[in-house]
């Protein structure tokens, strides 16, 4: 007797649950927490599924890597369009929760190339859409592209939230309030106060 056929409706739910199930292991417990077994369990489902649907544990991981760097990505060409792009990007860098995610991927990718690669590949993109948006940017701020490269800002941005995160991670922030505060000061003497709330924490944790 045949299995009856699954929908595609089906299809798309149960990689979801999979993979909203091993993203929350990463986070909660870290990378070599997440086993096929444990996903499943997680998900409500079984572990054969996760090999149907993504083949190996490197896919599933790599399958987690693109949906949330496609969504990332999204999330920054709004910040970047918005009233206040420095605010936006600095939000976005400094989240705790999205950071932590990439964190250990970053761990990862020092055990499967092929995540290495991902990350190598979707670096360049987010690169690449900053740098083009903030030049402009910075310009319209009246910065001086000689002395302040629009790169060196974006690095220093996306450089200090690392590193305080971290550091946090190891119980350690002594002088974070006051890096934090430094660098907002100089934010808000280009932009102002920051107006809104330009990355929600449910928007983040998709």
């Amino acid at each position: 007797m045949k299995s009856p056929r699954r929908s595609a409706a089906d299809d798309s739910n149960t990689r979801t649950l999979l993979l909203d199930a091993a993203k929350d292991l990463m986070v909660e417990e870290g990378y070599a927490a997440v086993s096929s077994r444990r996903v499943a369990t997680k998900a409500g489902t079984n572990a054969a599924l996760v090999y149907y649907y993504f083949d190996s544990m490197d896919g599933l991981f790599l399958e987690l890597f693109r949906r949330g760097a496609e969504q990332s990505l999204a999330r920054q060409a709004r910040v970047l369009s918005s009233a206040q792009p420095l605010w936006g990007l600095w939000d976005a860098a400094h989240d705790q929760s999205s950071n932590a995610l990439t964190m250990e991927f970053i761990a990862l990718a020092n055990h499967r190339k092929s995540i290495r690669a991902e990350i190598s590949s979707y670096s360049k993109k987010f690169r690449r859409m900053q740098l083009e948006v903030m030049s402009s940017v910075l310009e319209t701020y009246g910065i001086d592209s000689q002395e302040w490269p629009p790169a060196t800002i974006i690095l220093m941005i996306a450089g200090i939230s690392r590193f305080l995160l971290m550091e946090k991670a190891f119980d350690v922030d002594i002088g974070h309030a006051d890096m934090v505060a430094l660098v907002e000061s100089h934010i808000r003497e280009l932009e102002g106060e920051r107006r809104t709330i330009h990355l929600a924490l449910a928007d983040l944790q998709d």
